[in-house]
């Protein structure tokens, strides 16, 4: 798996394509919660549940319905509350491709048993053709050591500078499209 980190980072790089100044925070905050939720499976391992099983680690929680189905539910609850700044269908899908890009950030890494996209309508785990990010550790305390420091440094280069990158040109190519700017 990507470190929590650079899920929150792939998550607020997204946000870059639905930014308005009066969105409010916690729609970003409910982001970056949508792109950490899913390894909440990891918990399994402590009942018994397998890796490879159906609520094993990337298993159903790391699939585009679970996606759909997360970002549904926080959708409705926050458009209860009203308070959110962003309309339902934007906040839909950016929590959507919050969600959704916890399997794809998985999928690019170097080790485990790769990430059930299709579950529960296809329980096979897949990776990308092109796997340059180091697994980050299940564990925490296993996070916080030499190799640790080296799996930051790879999701550096593969999820946070391209993250970064995205997030500014998008915010270069809004500031062009803007008339006030366009004509100066």
């Amino acid at each position: 798996m990507a470190s929590p980190f650079s899920h929150a980072v792939a998550a607020l790089g997204i946000g870059s394509c639905f930014y308005q100044p009066q969105i409010r925070k916690g729609v970003w905050v409910a982001g970056v919660a949508c792109s950490v939720i899913p390894d909440l499976d990891v918990i399994g391992l402590y009942f018994g549940i397998h890796y490879g099983d159906f609520w094993g680690h990337r298993g159903f929680t790391h699939s585009l319905l679970f996606a759909v189905l997360l970002a549904s539910a926080i959708t409705v609850v926050r458009s209860w509350r009203g308070t959110s700044g962003i309309g339902r269908f934007a906040l839909f899908g950016y929590l959507f491709l919050a969600t959704a890009s916890h399997g794809l950030l998985d999928s690019i890494t170097n080790g485990g048993l790769g990430v059930a996209f299709f579950s529960p309508f296809n329980n096979n785990r897949y990776f990308m053709p092109w796997r340059p990010v180091r697994v980050s550790p299940i564990a925490v305390t296993r996070f916080f050591t030499p190799r640790g420091f080296a799996i930051i440094q790879s999701e550096f280069v593969w999820i946070w500078l391209p993250a970064i990158l995205f997030a500014a040109m998008v915010f270069t190519l809004r500031r062009m499209s803007r008339p006030d700017v366009a004509s100066s």
